[in-house]
């Protein structure tokens, strides 16, 4: 699956779920270490999992993240 981003530095967010489960998730542009962190952290977490612990989080004063923006493409996904 694919997902625009908005409002981050990262434009773009590609991902799998098979199984109810959080695959193969990279970002295009961001933090690099930061979003390749997120991706070997929630890799085959349940989805409602990674919602749940990636909802909300800010970047600085921006009222997102890349991080949040995964959770808002998961919650498209279901």
């Amino acid at each position: 699956m694919e997902y625009s981003t908005s409002g981050t530095c990262s434009r773009k967010i590609t991902y799998d779920i098979i199984d109810n489960k959080v695959r193969n998730v990279k970002f295009e542009g961001g933090c690099a270490g930061n979003t390749q962190g997120v991706s070997a952290l929630i890799e085959g977490m349940d989805v409602q999992e990674a919602i749940s612990r990636l909802s909300g989080i800010k970047c600085g004063f921006k009222p997102t993240s890349c991080p949040d923006q995964l959770a808002i493409a998961l919650k498209q996904s279901l």
